[in-house]
């Protein structure tokens, strides 16, 4: 019998020796299905056979049954300027799978014709690797004809040293035809263009913050000491003093004297770090990184103006959001815009928080725990959810503040936050699936909640203090 033959319809036979140190032997790269086979084979020696899958031993070696999932199927590996594409076809009775694999350009004409020929070969589903943002022609000239599969590159990883783009177009339609790959979240066009939106916002306001730490240093090269004093160099006060200094105005007093509101009671302090060594060469460059910032700021208004018309389908969910404690219209904007607002998308909360990478990781290995951080997620979901949990853990009376301040004194603020930005996430998913508003629990939610602890946790602290304590009901009392 040959390794990797169907001799089942909608099957193939894989070899696996019966030895304890149980080893796919099959002509197909090892994979993360091979190793699901390998870990079943090992929990049961015996020939029963798992679920979807049977075991039959022929001359001492035992042969496992993969369900075909996708009889046409085809794996695409994309380049900047090609793509190699891969048909794999499943055989008939004995007779072996056949893959043909071809190379097609990117342009849009290359990409409409390989689209004929998948239709003309009757593929019923195409597995694309994420690549850079090369798959995205691919993927969306072939959507609207075709059962597209996104995967992430670090899912479907051949062998190192037996790699290149025809093994890796033939290894994504083998994962695909068995069904052994999760397709990414593509959201809709609506939500691309305005995901777009969110993320150009983000990078130009990092920028801009770039732009404001270059002046900061040009100032402390300087000797000028502004930001010792003033929080925000380029707030009103700050952007007074700096347009005097790149104007030539040289006396220190003066120029604190340009001050407003609550910094006016800081002049002293203002007049003495004003005394620098400001020169021509410093103005220029000043002037320069002002005119930046002012440029990048005029562009965060645009993208603002051009948000809000984007966010017209999506404003009711948008107000349900921002009744969350530490949630801001732009982190509304920014979920909405990475998730697509439809929490169906998602089984469940904790599968959305799994997304996001606000959850504990997951490294067991021989029955001990060697790590729970957290996976990496959406960083855009993430960046913006760190700044909600932040503000979250600072308000007042609410159940988020409440549990930061209780994690904080065993783990630590870092672990603290991650705690929050899970509670945060799973929020909004209840919210938007319920479409109610948020209620507010309470500081006291987790004392009322379980008393018992809250009371250990007191009489501990009273007794590490020194004091022996007797606890009296108060109904007793009365």
């Amino acid at each position: 019998m040959l390794e990797g033959v169907s001799v089942d319809p909608g099957r193939t036979m894989l070899p696996v020796s019966p030895q304890i140190s149980l080893r796919v032997e099959s002509p197909f790269p090892r994979g993360p299905w091979n190793v699901a086979v390998e870990h079943e084979c090992q929990n049961s020696v015996s020939p029963r056979s798992p679920r979807n899958t049977s075991l039959v031993n022929p001359v001492g070696r035992w042969w496992v049954w993969v369900d075909v999932v996708h009889p046409r199927c085809a794996g695409i590996d994309c380049s900047k300027k090609d793509a190699k594409v891969c048909v794999r076809i499943a055989g008939q009775g004995r007779k072996r799978a056949s893959s043909t694999v071809t190379t097609w350009g990117a342009t849009t004409s290359q990409i409409l014709a390989l689209r004929e020929h998948l239709l003309a070969e009757k593929v019923t589903c195409v597995v694309i690797e994420s690549t850079s943002d090369y798959w995205k022609p691919f993927y969306y000239l072939l959507d609207d004809a075709l059962d597209m599969m996104l995967v992430n590159a670090s899912r479907v990883r051949n062998v190192p040293g037996r790699k290149t783009d025809v093994s890796d177009a033939g290894w994504l339609a083998d994962l695909g035809a068995h069904g052994l790959v999760t397709a990414s979240l593509v959201p809709p066009p609506l939500i691309r263009a305005l995901r777009d939106l969110t993320r150009a916002r983000t990078h130009i306001t990092r920028e801009r913050s770039r732009e404001v730490l270059r002046l900061e240093k040009l100032l402390e090269d300087a000797g000028i000491k502004l930001s010792s004093v003033a929080t925000d160099i380029t707030g009103v006060s700050g952007r007074a003093m700096l347009e005097a200094l790149i104007a030539g105005q040289t006396d220190p007093a003066v120029i604190a004297d340009l001050a407003k509101r609550t910094l006016r009671r800081k002049i002293p302090d203002l007049t003495e770090a004003l005394v620098g060594r400001f020169n021509e060469h410093h103005a220029f460059m000043a002037r320069l990184f002002l005119d930046r910032i002012d440029a990048h700021s005029a562009d965060i208004g645009r993208l603002d103006a051009r948000i809000e018309e984007a966010m017209a389908p999506f404003r009711a969910a948008r107000e349900l959001l921002i009744s969350i404690p530490g949630f801001s219209t732009k982190t509304a904007e920014v979920f909405i815009a990475e998730t697509g607002g439809d929490m169906s998308m998602f089984p469940s909360a904790g599968h959305l928080a799994s997304w996001a990478g606000v959850s504990p990781g997951s490294n067991e290995s021989a029955g001990r725990i060697k790590s729970t951080k957290t996976r990496p997620g959406n960083p855009y979901l993430k960046g913006a959810l760190g700044v909600s949990a932040m503000s979250a853990a600072r308000s007042k009376n609410t159940s988020f503040s409440a549990k930061y301040q209780r994690i904080r004194s065993r783990r630590g603020p870092m672990r603290a936050l991650v705690a929050v930005e899970h509670a945060l996430i799973i929020t909004a998913w209840n919210i938007l699936t319920d479409g109610a508003f948020y209620r507010e629990l309470g500081a006291d939610y987790y004392t009322v909640r379980k008393p018992a602890k809250a009371k250990a946790r007191a009489v501990s602290q009273l007794e590490a203090l020194g004091y022996t304590v007797t606890l009296t009901p108060l109904a007793d009392t009365a």
